[in-house]
């Protein structure tokens, strides 16, 4: 979210579409942690699994929105 809102304080949509790149890429960093919490038992494999599909949802709505860009 804060990579999105520093990205829109910017003079261009070049600008922008950077910074959404990197959100979409913290997206990743996100599911790669979701992965850790798993394995080190902080998280259900059920509760893992339903919130990296939402990270991978919200990477695709990010990429969609670039692409619009």
């Amino acid at each position: 979210m804060n990579n999105i809102a520093e990205g829109y304080e910017r003079r261009t949509s070049k600008d922008f579409g950077h910074f959404l790149d990197i959100a979409k890429g913290s997206s990743g960093e996100v599911r790669g942690m979701l992965y850790l919490a798993e394995d080190r038992g902080f998280l259900s494999p059920e509760c893992a699994a339903k919130l990296r599909e939402q990270a991978r949802l919200l990477s695709a709505k990010i990429g969609a929105f670039r692409r619009h860009l």
